[in-house]
């Protein structure tokens, strides 16, 4: 929709307006899968160190507001170790690290229940908001913390008396799925408590992985303020399995402390964890709702996997395709038709979604196959999908013990060439597949052959 303004050489507000909350609606629109998966899902969620004292701290909060109000339901455990280093600081008390980890006497222990205690009040009351004029207006939003967590002593490692240092040793996981189906928050703080009364300073990392095991989340979400994973050029990693992110070189112990409690969360039942920047406005939203998120998804399975279609995937086909045939790229096809030939296609999907197909049709008494229908959503174009499923198609042939392949194309001649196809005369194909070639759209023939 176009408002023409009435002033020469200047936008009209209306027409931006109008233009800008079209693109509103349709990311909206977009988002009803991804509400309706998450609905009545478990996530745990890591605030790491220095979470609640970033500047995108609010509008977190009011994320974790609207997933809420969404059906999903949140446990949340928020780090201390950044807070309890500055207050020890602050106030001139030796504290002693042995592999990365504090000793916790009893001096050290009055400050971790400080911090701690004052975190929870921060996050307590920044949930309890709900003025008129904020994301949060008219929210009720109940939250709980109690004594969930069983710890137990760390003991003497190398000598060393970690003295009220503690790990996990149980969660009471039926008491917080009560409060969860009760519709509460449930806030979790690092720290444990034993049959004799005694209070462990637990690492938060452990104790999110842990209640995401024991409560058999669907995700494990940690905030920090890095970005995610970094590939070997530095790049983001969108998305990796287990095996692949244990393999990466991290030299940030931060890091490579948050990747390895996603990959054992992953490795002990947890389908899916996240790695995301606090510092960025809108990241946990971005993350869940839209199809390449804003940080690194670790899983145990491969995010994006390649498949023989099934009846299901007609619909997510039809999408593909449908423009290009509107387009004259491919030849039109009914969707009785493609109910018949869905078993000869192969699909990419990508958390759900069918992002990419191709069609492979056997000639066995010639040796050959036709491949066809290679289609890519627009979003995931020139990024090698479409060499990634001829590919497959071409081992799949090399399977059936035929020696080459063939396309007819009007419109894509130039990329077959770039994969190893050679322009024919229309002679070269099968005789049952000459009968059927269409003279008016006079298809351009491309041949690959292979030993």
């Amino acid at each position: 929709m176009t408002i023409r303004s009435n002033l020469a050489g200047h936008h009209s507000k209306a027409s931006i307006n109008v233009s800008g909350n079209l693109h509103h609606i349709d990311w909206f629109r977009h988002t009803a899968p991804y509400i309706r998966n998450h609905r009545g899902k478990t996530f745990v969620i890591h605030l790491g160190n220095g979470a609640l004292d970033s500047g995108a701290f609010p509008s977190l909060i009011h994320d974790l507001a609207m997933l809420h109000l969404l059906g999903v339901r949140l446990v949340l455990v928020h780090a201390t170790r950044s807070a309890i280093e500055r207050a020890i600081l602050e106030r001139n008390i030796e504290s002693q690290l042995h592999r990365g980890i504090r000793v916790t006497d009893p001096q050290v222990m009055a400050v971790v229940r400080e911090v701690t205690a004052a975190q929870r009040l921060q996050l307590e009351s920044q949930l309890s908001t709900g003025l008129p004029d904020s994301p949060m207006r008219g929210s009720r939003l109940r939250v709980a913390s109690g004594n969930f967590v069983t710890a137990r002593p760390l003991g003497i490692v190398d000598g060393v008396d970690f003295q009220l240092t503690g790990a996990v040793r149980r969660l009471d996981a039926a008491g917080m799925t009560v409060l969860l189906d009760a519709q509460a928050i449930v806030v979790l703080s690092p720290l444990g408590f034993s049959s004799t009364g005694e209070v462990f300073n637990l690492s938060s990392e452990e104790l999110a992985s842990a209640a995401a095991i024991a409560l058999g989340a669907d995700k494990l979400i940690i905030m920090d303020a890095a970005p995610g994973l970094l590939d070997e050029d530095g790049q983001l990693l969108k998305q990796c399995t287990v095996a692949e992110a244990q393999s990466l070189m991290i030299n940030d112990p931060q890091q490579a402390a948050h990747r390895d409690t996603a990959c054992r969360a992953c490795e002990q039942g947890v389908p899916r964890a996240h790695l995301l920047n606090f510092n960025r406005n809108g990241a946990l939203i971005e993350e869940l709702f839209s199809h390449d998120g804003a940080g690194t998804l670790i899983s145990r399975e491969a995010f994006e996997q390649a498949r023989r279609a099934n009846v299901d995937d007609i619909s997510g086909v039809l999408e593909l395709v449908r423009p290009l045939e509107e387009s004259g790229v491919l030849v039109r096809r009914s969707r009785e038709l493609l109910e018949q030939e869905i078993g000869n296609f192969r699909v990419l999907e990508r958390d759900g979604r069918i992002i990419a197909c191709a069609a492979l049709y056997p000639f066995t008494n010639d040796g050959s196959a036709e491949i066809a229908c290679i289609a890519t959503h627009p979003d995931y174009r020139n990024q090698g999908r479409g060499e990634h499923l001829l590919l497959l198609m071409e081992q799949e042939a090399r399977q059936l013990g035929l020696s080459r392949l063939f396309v007819l194309t009007t419109q894509t001649s130039h990329w077959f060439l770039e994969q190893g196809f050679e322009q024919r005369d229309r002679s070269a194909l099968p005789d049952e597949r000459q009968k059927l070639y269409n003279l008016q759209r006079n298809s351009s023939v491309l041949i690959k052959a292979f030993a």
